[in-house]
């Protein structure tokens, strides 16, 4: 995965990153961003799924003073902000119906106009899009436009789940184990192989989030330097 992000880091194409949610897309953006002529440029992220529908088109595009009841004052949108540099698009699925033509304009055209305003902005932004959603399936149900898909799905990744992928589970376990050892200062010996073994058994539904908040969970709950897994964890 890393060789593909390495493959299209350095050109200016937009990335879809698809795969279950705490498979660590956002750090595979972040990967291709730092790995790209633009990483000493802004890195700038919005969650389409955190905001209403309402407020959406302001985050991304900004907005004027006196746009709407509550706009105080002139705001710089995601875009704006990402100006030569990098917007990653979380959880793009989530995009409402009526903001996915206008995100579309943005992506073939690169230009908008802030919420209440009447002149064009021309921005030159790298798109990094990431979904846990089958967008397929979205356009097939109506509710994503087939032509957006097509232009983010350039350059699909997808991030495999981490039962497909149990021989990483010892690595990350092990780094999350000193990450944490270290944070609440603790010294601990390491793994136990039976707790091991549990973890490459484990399915992982929330993937690497879930296997660094169990963690995180055994080094709080350790009495000693012995890691012990959770009572929830062998229900």
């Amino acid at each position: 995965m890393l060789r593909r992000a390495e493959q299209v880091a350095p050109v200016n194409t937009t990335v879809l990153i698809l795969g279950e949610t705490g498979t660590g897309k956002e750090l595979l953006a972040q990967a291709v961003h730092s790995l790209s002529p633009r990483r000493s440029q802004p890195f700038v992220k919005l969650n389409c799924a955190a905001l209403p529908a309402s407020l959406i088109e302001a985050e991304l595009f900004g907005h004027e003073k006196g746009a709407f009841t509550d706009a105080s004052f002139k705001r710089v949108g995601r875009f704006e902000a990402a100006n030569r540099g990098t917007l990653f698009l979380d959880e793009i699925g989530d995009l409402p119906l009526a903001m996915q033509p206008k995100l579309l304009h943005v992506l073939e055209h690169g230009d908008f106009e802030r919420v209440g305003a009447s002149n064009s902005i021309r921005v030159d932004v790298r798109l990094i899009a990431a979904t846990n959603r089958d967008l397929v399936e979205a356009v097939r149900n109506g509710r994503f436009r087939a032509d957006l898909l097509y232009r983010l799905n350039i350059y699909p990744l997808t991030m495999p789940p981490l039962r497909e992928r149990r021989g990483d589970i010892p690595v990350l376990a092990n780094y999350f184990l000193q990450e944490f050892s270290a944070k609440f200062d603790k010294q601990m010996d390491g793994i136990p192989p039976e707790v091991m073994k549990a973890l490459e058994q484990h399915r992982w539904r929330g993937n690497l989030r879930e296997l660094r908040n169990v963690v995180e969970y055994m080094v709080i709950n350790a009495r000693d330097a012995t890691l012990h897994l959770p009572e929830y964890f062998k229900a």
